[in-house]
């Protein structure tokens, strides 16, 4: 019993030697506190002021108005009364707007046919013809929508002057059959950093934090393959298992104030959506720190030198943010993406998160990404203490041999 005790203590006290230990590598290392510090300190500040315009507005349109009648007159004073479109003239012909939107003038075209005013007159159809750039999905979304109001509100104004034509009574007729209204949970104004922010910061933590670990791994191994094997400012004398988890309590202490930094101030800061409370999603992305600290320990078998860590994790970024469903559902993905997407620690923790802080959810309604990020927690526990004991050994041998 007091051989199992002993025991218990030596791992602690190495633990806490380890602990302490790691916070000197970390202070003394310039590059791993620009990525630990630097990027969820700055990042989210630099991507929320690009986004914060929220929407896409006063997007120049070129007319082409081959009615010129007081119909097509009004109907384009309409368009230019929606905020997302600015007339920006009037071309000749068809070819001539074409020419404006080749040379970024406009980024889209509303033609007029000629006969608009007689078909309406005559109570036909009549059709508007709609061109738009579509390189940006932002800027299309937005014309797409101010063109749909504008065909809505064409649509009741002409009816109620066909009524009015009739002498009949003409009250209540203006408005359509059935009435629309949108409501967008999470985002009621539709905004773009609205949209992406919550997520993007979670991708932040996960990614800075892999950048820090990896950095310090590579350097790390470096020593090693300058010193016999051996790397002198770590603690080699520690187990495997007491070193993983002194280096994680090191990293997960230090995000603890980044993480209420980034998922409470920032929000509150630019007046993003934020209707969860910090009781709810603060334990929810707990696990998803130590899941991370674990990965980075475990990646630390690619980085055999300090610089890998640029190439690998920064690479991976995009990839994260893609497979985490932030820019395309993981439902519409096929099995491999989202048998990936799964073994990532963000792709939990944004989903989560934005359902709590964007839609006011709590911890309990969260249980499957919840639990998942505990059970990824485990297994690359497993693989950074198998990394780490592989290192040790392999750096031996090789010094060794030399």
């Amino acid at each position: 019993m007091k051989k199992i005790f002993h025991s218990i203590g030596t791992w602690f006290g190495d633990l806490t030697q380890v602990f302490c230990n790691e916070w000197k590598v970390v202070g003394h290392d310039m590059g791993a506190l620009i990525f630990f510090l630097a990027l969820p300190l700055l990042y989210p500040i630099a991507y929320t002021l690009i986004y914060n315009t929220e929407v896409v507005e006063q997007v120049p349109v070129a007319i082409v108005d081959n009615s010129r009648t007081p119909q097509s007159r009004q109907l384009v004073r309409d368009a230019s009364a929606a905020p997302a479109i600015k007339v920006a003239g009037y071309a000749s012909n068809l070819n001539e707007a074409r020419e404006w939107m080749n040379a970024g003038d406009v980024f889209a075209i509303i033609r007029i046919p000629s006969d608009y005013e007689s078909k309406i007159a005559t109570g036909q159809q009549a059709t508007i013809e709609f061109y738009a750039d579509m390189s940006l999905l932002l800027r299309y979304r937005a014309l797409l929508a101010a063109m749909t109001d504008l065909q809505l509100k064409q649509t009741a104004d002409i009816t109620l002057e066909r009524v009015n034509v009739t002498g009949l009574e003409s009250s209540g007729m203006a408005k359509m059959p059935v009435a629309s209204q949108n409501t967008f949970l999470g985002d009621p104004e539709q905004g773009f950093a609205s949209f992406v922010m919550p997520g993007i910061v979670i991708l932040i933590l996960q990614q800075s934090m892999l950048l820090g670990i990896t950095l310090i791994g590579g350097t790390s191994r470096e020593r090693r393959a300058r010193n016999g094997g051996i790397d002198p400012k770590m603690i080699d004398s520690a187990s495997a298992s007491a070193s993983v988890w002194g280096k994680t309590l090191c990293y997960v202490v230090l995000y603890l104030p980044l993480t209420i930094y980034v998922t409470t101030c920032i929000p509150e800061m630019f007046r993003l959506p934020h209707y969860g409370s910090p009781t709810q999603y603060l334990p929810f992305i707990l696990p998803m720190l130590f899941a991370t600290a674990f990965l980075g320990q475990a990646l630390t078998l690619v980085m055999k030198e300090r610089e890998s860590a640029f190439l690998i994790i920064v690479f991976t970024s995009v990839i994260f943010l893609f497979t985490s469903g932030l820019t395309w559902p993981r439902y519409a993905m096929n099995q491999f993406w989202t048998w990936f997407g799964n073994l990532v620690p963000c792709t939990w923790g944004v989903e989560g998160f934005i359902r709590i802080n964007s839609n006011a959810g709590t911890l309990a309604e969260q249980m499957i990404p919840y639990k998942a990020m505990w059970i990824l927690t485990g297994v690359y526990f497993l693989c950074a203490w198998w990394v780490l004991k592989w290192i040790r050994v392999k750096s031996l041998l090789n010094a060794n041999r030399v």
